[in-house]
């Protein structure tokens, strides 16, 4: 059966179209920079925000009408994966993403809970052979549950960590299972508030060895996908070991997992840590470690993670510069880790919201690729260091200064406008360095 009956496969029609349920800039045979559209973008749907989100805010219950409710839970998991992949192909996404709980009910006790995963990932299965879709990442939600009040791998519980440790293991064969080409690890109670009763170090060093063994149980099973880091400073602990891309860079290299893991980045949790997307991405290609985009956006009036749909063309222009300047995003993607909004409560209004993130990025591609011609910031950047292509700044590039050489060579050539005391004439002239 249709889910959608009257939605019909979403098409590319022009910015000129009056059609709502059409792209107006996401045409993903167009060629830009080289390389297809879609093959740039590598769009993936979540399958949380989609299909489990119900519209329930702090302050609200459900409001999201939706059609695949049944009278079992396991039921209602089997029509959610016909309901998704119509959505995937219907908007043309080529990946997909989820948690383990997104998919199949936890019921009474883990033996239970992988059994019905089993089941359910059968089903996923059989509508990847049909259709071609591709599992860019799936993860283990390891901060729903009551057990992981103190955290998953960070716990103070062994028991606790014993159970994170089999959904992990139960992710890499399902990983397996679906070809997955990416394993996400989110930390979403991966913290503490406070230090008064907290080992950091203890629990920091108990996550590094769950990465370890995810590592080594990867390789035994003989797969190996990317696996992937996602940043978040707060929400829900007080304070995240994941703070930023900078951090977790840090934690990263601090347990020597530089050659295993990369960073999934989202642009809401950017905003969360008081940057904006691109530093966060501009930061992960710095260290040669960008995996993957959570593609969504906060909402500058309000201080949470308010996960809604991209559509800021500006914010998704300076990204989508750093992903070309990184030379792609592959084996990762964008997947959109986004929510209608609770007005937005129509299945509907999925293919509209998915429409308008998928357009943004498509612009916010091609404003990029134009940017990437006109050297238009590579031509900033050249001249605003030019002393270090030359003379003293290039000896320096070259490591053939050091400090006993530096301090000669200041004390001798100062330049008489950066030792000046009037303070109109430095102003004047510094417009020339700056």
């Amino acid at each position: 059966m249709s889910y959608f009956p009257s939605i019909d496969k979403i098409q590319y029609e022009g910015t000129d179209t009056k059609n709502m349920f059409a792209f107006r800039h996401y045409n993903p045979d167009e060629v830009v920079m080289g390389k297809k559209m879609k093959d740039h973008l590598r769009f993936a749907i979540a399958y949380w925000h989609t299909m489990t989100q119900d519209g329930s805010d702090p302050f609200g219950n459900p409001v999201n009408q939706r059609p695949w409710f049944g009278e079992t839970p396991m039921e209602t998991a089997k029509n959610r994966v016909e309901a998704f992949f119509e959505i995937c192909e219907k908007l043309g996404a080529e990946y997909f993403c989820f948690h383990d709980v997104d998919i199949a009910p936890e019921g009474d006790s883990l033996e239970e809970f992988f059994a019905n995963v089993d089941e359910i990932t059968d089903l996923i299965k059989e509508k990847m052979d049909q259709t071609g879709i591709k599992l860019l990442w799936n993860t283990a939600n390891m901060f729903s549950n009551p057990r992981f009040v103190n955290g998953a791998a960070s716990t103070n519980n062994a028991e606790v960590y014993a159970i994170a440790a089999a959904q992990v293991k139960k992710g890499l064969d399902i990983s397996k299972k679906l070809g997955g080409e990416n394993y996400v690890f989110w930390g979403g109670r991966e913290g503490y508030e406070t230090l008064l009763n907290t080992n950091m170090k203890l629990e920091q060093d108990n996550i590094a060895r769950l990465f370890k063994m995810a590592i080594a149980y990867g390789e035994k099973i003989g797969h190996k996908p990317q696996f992937l880091l996602e940043p978040k400073p707060k929400e829900p602990s007080k304070h995240q070991y994941d703070f930023d891309a900078a951090t977790t860079m840090a934690f990263i290299q601090r347990y020597g997992l530089e050659g295993d893991f990369k960073l999934n980045l989202e642009a809401n949790h950017a905003t969360l840590a008081g940057h904006t997307f691109e530093h966060e991405i501009a930061v992960a290609r710095c260290y040669d470690s960008l995996g993957s985009l959570d593609a969504n956006q906060g909402d500058v009036l309000l201080g949470w993670d308010t996960d809604e749909f991209p559509t800021n063309v500006m914010d998704v222009t300076l990204a989508m510069y750093e992903v070309l300047e990184n030379g792609g995003i592959a084996p990762g993607g964008i997947n959109f880790d986004s929510k209608v909004r609770r007005s937005a409560f129509e299945p509907e209004d999925l293919f509209l919201a998915h429409i308008a993130g998928m357009d943004t990025f498509a612009r916010g591609l091609k404003n990029a690729a134009k940017l990437k011609e006109d050297r238009f910031f590579d031509d900033l950047k050249e001249e605003r260091y030019a002393s270090f292509n030359e003379g003293l700044g290039e000896k320096i590039m070259k490591d053939e200064e050091d400090l006993e050489s530096l301090y000669d060579y200041a004390v001798s050539h100062e330049d008489p406008v950066l030792k000046s005391s009037h303070i109109e004439y430095v102003k004047n002239i510094l417009n020339d360095y700056l």
